[in-house]
């Protein structure tokens, strides 16, 4: 079982932005590989600390894990909200404690991180889509074949190592202080840190050596998913420039399609019937829409308006896999605006008629009542 984010950083829920920073810079700083050379734990916590990081510094994930969990980013097929590397650590979170190391900014100087000497493997650019899904489709979970367009190496394009660094990404720089003379490492301006300059560029790229083409991306998308959940594809972002870089990853946003007769809420589905007059009274059978098909229900003899009927098990399957929601059917008795000169007459013979007064027996709830019900 994964760790809680919250744990990992010493935070409670709640903490504020600032908190969740300052929290992760004292995490990073303890467990830094500068500081812990081959020491595999300090390594792990570190990944752990700058995952936890990246979900709780950004609001919307933060609310869909403190919905959720660790499920809000689950799902296979390339999923998921962790498991970050040092490769992605290093390249976002740079300027978050640059200052801690010498000032050569996140990873200065770490021999683990990209091939040794301070250089940086590059990483390209995320994209981002939505994609509208249906509640039928998220209640089965589907797999949508989607082209994206994306920037790749061109074919032929070449790179040499970065004249000003010498391949190794980073710049040295001393000054005198009064404790002293000081070293420092930054970035290197010219390569951004990757050790290497295009070399040679072939005629249809840009100067990059980047070209945009179409790419099929199958997208695995698990059941239960809620609207506004991102979901990541590893490896179908951008490339990015140099021989040592890895591409970015895509960002897949569901969009809920709103459905013409059920209502979602959480893992439950609502329903509204409307039946008639004599339909309550003597009793139907009514056919209803459900997103597995349709079903037959009974309604039984002198059913109330504000009966409530609880379909189990056909609502929406919980993402965390602890089995499927219900649906809530919601029983309208439809009054009618105009009657007949005989329809008249009868309801007016049946004002003072007994059998037609209201007798609420203890089992048929309130209004108030019923929602509590729901909301309990």
């Amino acid at each position: 079982m994964k760790k809680d984010y919250y744990e990992i950083l010493g935070l409670e829920k709640g903490a504020t932005p600032e908190q969740i920073k300052k929290a992760y810079r004292k995490k990073a700083i303890e467990f830094h590989p500068d500081k812990n050379p081959g020491d595999a734990t300090a390594e792990e916590n570190f990944k752990l600390a700058a995952e936890a990081y990246e979900v709780l510094s950004d609001p919307d994930k933060k609310a869909r894990y403190d919905q959720y969990g660790h499920a809000a980013f689950e799902g296979g097929g390339g999923f998921g909200g962790g498991g970050m590397n040092m490769d992605d650590i290093f390249s976002q979170f740079g300027d978050i404690f640059g200052s801690a190391f010498g000032g050569g900014g996140f990873g200065g100087g770490f021999s683990g991180f990209g091939g040794g000497g301070g250089q940086r493997r590059m990483k390209g650019s995320n994209l981002r889509i939505k994609v509208k899904l249906t509640l039928e489709e998220i209640t089965n979970g589907v797999e949508k074949k989607i082209k994206v367009k994306r920037k790749v190496k061109a074919p032929g394009v070449s790179y040499k190592t970065c004249t000003t660094c010498n391949g190794s990404g980073q710049v040295m720089k001393v000054t005198n202080t009064i404790l002293g003379r000081m070293q420092t490492a930054s970035t290197c301006h010219t390569c951004g840190g990757s050790g290497q300059i295009i070399d040679s560029v072939p005629p249809q790229a840009d100067a990059q050596g980047m070209i945009l083409t179409d790419d099929a991306v199958s997208i695995k998308i698990p059941a239960g998913v809620v609207d506004g959940m991102q979901l990541k594809v590893s490896g179908k972002g951008n490339d990015a420039p140099g021989g040592n870089s890895v591409p970015g990853d895509l960002i897949v946003a569901i969009e809920e399609v709103e459905h013409k007769t059920l209502k979602r809420e959480g893992e439950n589905l609502h329903y509204d019937l409307y039946i008639s007059f004599p339909e309550a009274a003597l009793g139907v059978s009514k056919e209803i829409e459900t997103v597995s098909g349709k079903v037959r229900i009974k309604l039984e003899e002198g059913i109330q308006s504000g009966k409530i009927l609880r379909l189990k098990g056909k609502g929406i399957p919980s993402i965390e896999g602890y089995g499927k929601g219900d649906l809530l059917v919601h029983v309208n008795v439809w009054t009618p605006k105009t009657l007949s000169k005989e329809q008249r007459q009868f309801f007016e013979d049946s004002l003072n008629d007994d059998n037609f007064a209201p007798h609420p027996e203890k089992s048929d709830k309130s209004f108030f009542e019923k929602v509590k019900d729901m909301f309990s």
